[in-house]
């Protein structure tokens, strides 16, 4: 019905909607086939124009900034959200649509001079108006605001409330992962604290926090509505494996809101993808398991899902970007291991336990999650398959309906049918300078995507049905597939 982070509920506002016909036509299921097979073809062919735009204070796709600048993004119908990490008197959302001029959207901090905002969540409910919808913005400070995101006229979007901890912990700030479906709220943060919130008129009720001795970040939440009182949360994150490898896991939380329990967590499920079964095992299980432990990685620089697919992305070191001093392997109780380029610290000698498993291997699992009255109500992450054809490792993903989009260190871009298991290269980024080339810009530009992974900073990338928005930095490309 809807990507997420997509279109959702709200209508496009370039003309390029087919109209429903009026009530005396004859009432048939009527496609522009040909518009459709057009961008069909251009996903497949990653045909698409691009155009560039700077939200931070520093110009040019890829920066050798002091701090790492993470740009957070956000689609919602014909508006491009994106948001720098850079810290700011006044952090600000900076909002693009096609029909209007890109304008900005304050969101200061009460509690400290200088703010940056950590993470964005869209609410993915169906809305009042036909052309509103809810952000939430989540600050360093542990505060965050709620506004009314305006498709029609961006430059028109308000504030609705914000909400103040009574205290900063490692509960509230800083918040790197969020999910909105109105009224529940749903955060994690940093230190893997899971928090749920009562969003009402112009209040805000924390009413649940959960933690993990297991998780570890990167992760990614998928927030669905079963029904008006029961909401279903999956998240992938990352599992140590011993003595210092990783692979992915994921669990689904049932939460209530009925009149007795307001937004609370009653049941939950959880698989992993490396799964040792308990006792004595036979030739097929010990196969199955040696299959298994050969696909353990040193480090994890994303993991994605959409509840049916769980896409892992393997994190390698790029060769002279940080000193030999750091090239020990840390323990897989420290969280700040396993989010691979993001964290310098976990940037070491890497380990290929297998050669069909590299940094640019994408590991996909298929996630079955079957229904508690049945017979074997069991969740379970099965491999499928490594996709393999994008050159150097990956920064980060996005996932949503069987597709996925892959950004890599050097700007690469590809695009993912996990169904039939084929890539497309949309972008093929910087790529380092040969010995016999005399391009000291594209050996310049390497140096760069170096230094900013050395400094752990990070990509980001969301699409929609049309549009794939990247950033490498405080600079924001928008590919559009619908030319």
């Amino acid at each position: 019905m809807r990507l997420r982070g997509a279109r959702g509920f709200i209508g496009r506002g370039d003309g390029r909607e087919v109209k429903s016909l009026p009530g005396r036509a004859k009432a048939e299921d009527v496609r522009d086939w040909k518009w459709m097979f057009r961008i069909s073809s251009n996903w497949r062919t990653g045909r698409c124009t691009v155009e560039q735009f700077d939200v931070g204070p520093s110009a040019g796709l890829l920066t050798q900034a002091a701090e790492p600048d993470e740009t957070r993004l956000l689609l919602t119908g014909n508006v491009a959200i994106a948001a720098s990490s850079r810290p700011s008197s006044v952090p600000s959302l900076w909002l693009s649509c096609p029909a209007h001029t890109p304008c900005t959207l304050p969101c200061p901090s009460s509690r400290s001079n200088t703010a940056r905002i950590t993470a964005l969540a869209m609410d993915q409910s169906p809305p009042a108006s036909a052309h509103h919808g809810r952000l939430a913005c989540f600050l360093s400070t542990g505060e965050f605001t709620l506004f009314s995101i305006d498709h029609q006229t961006p430059s028109a979007s308000s504030r609705l409330l914000t909400y103040h901890p009574s205290s900063r912990s490692s509960r509230t700030a800083p918040i790197v992962q969020a999910v909105y479906h109105h009224p529940l709220l749903v955060t994690l943060s940093e230190s893997f604290r899971l928090s749920l919130y009562h969003i009402g008129h112009d209040t805000v009720s924390h009413t649940q926090t959960l933690s993990s001795f297991t998780s570890y970040p990167p992760s990614s939440p998928v927030l669905s509505c079963l029904s008006p009182t029961t909401y279903k949360l999956i998240l992938a994150y990352a599992i140590p494996v011993y003595p210092a490898h990783w692979t992915v896991g994921a669990t689904e939380l049932i939460i209530s809101n009925s009149e007795t329990e307001s937004m609370v967590v009653t049941n939950t499920r959880t698989t992993r993808a490396i799964d040792v079964p308990p006792g004595w095992v036979d030739e097929n299980k010990m196969r199955t398991v040696r299959e298994q432990w050969g696909r353990k990685v040193a480090r994890v620089a994303d993991t994605q899902t959409d509840g049916k697919w769980v896409v892992l992305a393997p994190g390698q070191k790029l060769p002279g970007v940080l000193p030999d001093s750091s090239a020990g392997q840390p323990a897989p109780s420290q969280p700040s291991s396993s989010s691979g380029p993001s964290s310098p610290s976990s940037s070491g000698t890497a380990y290929t336990s297998s050669s069909m498993y590299t940094a640019s291997g994408l590991q996909l699992y298929r996630l079955h999650l079957p229904s508690s009255a049945s017979s074997s109500s069991s969740p379970k992450l099965t491999f499928v398959r490594t996709l393999h054809g994008q050159i150097g490792p990956v920064s980060t993903l996005a996932l949503s309906d069987g597709r996925c989009v892959s950004l890599g260190v050097n700007g690469s871009i590809w695009v993912w049918d996990l169904e039939g298991g084929t890539g497309t290269e949309v972008s093929a980024g910087v790529t380092e300078a040969g010995v016999d080339e005399d391009d000291d810009a594209r050996a310049d530009a390497w140096e760069r995507v170096r230094m900013r992974l050395a400094r752990g900073a990070r990509g980001a990338v969301v699409f929609d049905d049309r549009r794939i928005v990247s950033s490498c930095g405080s600079g924001v490309e928008i590919r559009r597939f619908d030319v």
